[in-house]
């Protein structure tokens, strides 16, 4: 019984170890692959018809409101401004009555300054993998800027150009590495998750018939 617990402990050792090392690895990758092409100066970010903004709630779970959100819809807005892109693919989760991703960038980009007939609104990105992969088989996009903060264009940038678009990222401005430590810890695994789903064929949750981006 002893010998056995013995074995099972090693095997559980050897996973770990091994899954440690495959977090380290993606993460690593990732970084290295999509560093060439994500940007905090917009000289830096090439023209392309449409930009991607990734979602997040507008607020945190304690009812504040969430920098990160405020963060992304500036830069999206700096971005559509400056004339390098032309459209805005608003893309996050609306999985709920009371929670709409979407909108809730719709409204705040108009606020703005950025022009209603200019937004086109993306209900099924509830991942970054479909946020991405939608763009290019929905909405017939396969050069996009990406505008999310650093750490989750390098994945969403990634992901792009895995699956054949040419894709660049434009950071917006990071929140303080105090509020975001939960997020920052969290997507080391997110990574790794991307690589998995890469290497596992993972599409995304929905489909759906084309839409023309005029």
């Amino acid at each position: 019984m002893k010998k056995i617990i013995k074995n099972i402990f090693k095997i559980f050792l050897l996973l770990l170890v091994a899954g440690i090392i495959f977090i380290a690895w993606a993460n690593y990758s990732i970084k290295k692959d999509s560093e060439p092409f994500v940007s905090y100066n917009i000289a830096n970010v090439p023209e392309a018809k449409t930009g991607l903004l990734l979602g997040t709630g507008k607020t945190l779970s304690n009812g504040t409101p969430n920098a990160y959100f405020y963060n992304r819809i500036k830069a999206a807005a700096d971005l559509f401004k400056s004339g390098k892109i032309q459209y805005i693919i608003v893309s996050g989760d609306n999985s709920t009555k009371d929670y709409n991703e979407p909108e809730d960038m719709q409204l705040a980009l108009m606020q703005s300054g950025v022009p209603q007939d200019k937004i086109i609104m993306d209900h099924a990105g509830f991942r970054t993998l479909d946020s991405v992969v939608r763009a290019k088989d929905i909405f017939s996009q396969t050069k996009v800027i990406i505008i999310s903060q650093k750490f989750h264009n390098e994945r969403a940038v990634f992901l792009a150009r895995k699956n054949g678009m040419e894709a660049f990222g434009y950071n917006a401005a990071d929140v303080n590495k105090y509020a975001g430590l939960k997020t920052n810890t969290r997507e080391y695994a997110a990574k790794a998750k991307a690589y998995w789903d890469l290497l596992f064929g993972v599409e995304p949750k929905f489909g759906g018939e084309k839409i023309v981006i005029p």
